[in-house]
């Protein structure tokens, strides 16, 4: 167990002014990757044989609550956890636990998870009663077999189990599904109607150049903007202002009642509102998911048993938060616009 109190938490000084970037931006929105690890090898995130981070290169599970209650004193409001799979990640509850003391105060506003569903049947009750009330599930097709072969080793029964789980449990929950050409393009509608039958939101991403695969991206890449004209051959798509903190933009489906959301880093970015960073669980931070640029934020953090070097780090990293990323999938270069996968830097 890495901690069981916050007894050792380094001091808190209390609020201060929030992280401004150049562009005028506010980060209000912080992801955090608590492993690399994962129980499925989806296609399109990781290859089949990962080499994975040793134990010492993680930051202890006391040290990711430090880590994340410095960016709250810095005026985040909305605290993500990311992996790998981050229910994978042993005594992962305890961390849940100690972060809700911010939901508690009224200072973060929304704790939350992205997961793969594997495990929520068996933790979807202790994240509501540590304050998570929405969460999100990736789930590219309701077809099993096809679900095997995206995800390579998960179950589609087992998700879904889950997902009834974190239903009973009080859970908001929205569905994410990447959109694969020649894969799931054909499924969408099939997403829609489960998701809003079910009463939960679905979110579709277009994949992204991250990290190499064993396969070409080229492949793989389904622009948004083509799934967008062939559902409107099919159903009404009513622009709506519902916004969640993520880079997500909604329509309504008139015909099911039902919320879409479509993420598009490649065809359309959504830089010039972005109000996020990313910690990867080394406790490196990304200001962006599609550069390479980045700061550690591991060194200051072990070097003082307070946080003023953290803070130090944070507010120069936040400085130099760039204005958007340059994602492309081009076919004349086999290798990703970004080395690290997105396993690493936290989905």
């Amino acid at each position: 167990m890495d901690f069981t109190t916050p007894t050792s938490f380094a001091k808190d000084p209390g609020p201060t002014p929030g992280l401004q970037d150049p562009f005028g931006r506010y980060v209000t929105y912080l992801r955090v990757s608590v492993t690399d690890r994962c129980d499925f090898r989806c296609v399109y995130c990781m290859s089949e044989n990962m080499s994975f981070l040793p134990k010492k290169d993680l930051l202890t599970l006391e040290e990711l609550d430090r880590l994340c209650s410095a960016f709250v004193t810095k005026g985040v409001k909305k605290l993500r956890i990311t992996g790998g799979e981050p229910l994978v990640r042993k005594n992962i509850m305890s961390l849940f636990k100690s972060l809700s003391r911010h939901r508690e105060t009224g200072r973060l506003e929304e704790l939350t998870l992205t997961t793969n569903g594997s495990q929520l049947a068996k933790y979807a009750g202790d994240l509501k009663a540590a304050g998570v009330e929405r969460i999100n599930v990736s789930i590219d097709t309701l077809d099993p077999v096809k679900f095997k072969a995206i995800t390579r080793w998960g179950d589609l029964a087992t998700v879904l189990d889950g997902v009834k789980a974190a239903q009973r449990a009080g859970l908001s929950i929205k569905i994410n599904a990447v959109a694969l050409k020649g894969v799931n393009e054909d499924e969408i509608e099939d997403l829609i109607r489960f998701s809003h039958g079910e009463g939960h939101d679905l979110t579709l991403i277009e994949t992204m150049p991250l990290g190499d695969i064993e396969g070409d991206r080229t492949d793989q890449y389904l622009p948004l903007s083509v799934v967008r004209a062939r559902l409107l051959d099919r159903w009404t798509l009513e622009d709506i202002p519902f916004r969640t903190g993520g880079p997500a933009r909604y329509v309504r489906i008139k015909e099911t009642g039902g919320r879409l959301g479509f993420i598009t880093p490649m065809t359309h970015n959504f830089c010039e509102s972005c109000n996020r960073v990313r910690v990867t669980c080394t406790g490196t931070l990304y200001m962006c998911l599609g550069q390479e640029d980045a700061a550690d934020l591991r060194a200051p953090l072990r070097e003082s048993p307070d946080n003023g070097l953290l803070f130090e780090a944070i507010d120069a990293a936040i400085a130099r938060k760039p204005k958007g990323h340059d994602f492309v999938i081009d076919r004349r270069k086999q290798r990703p616009a970004v080395a690290r996968h997105m396993s690493v830097t936290g989905g």
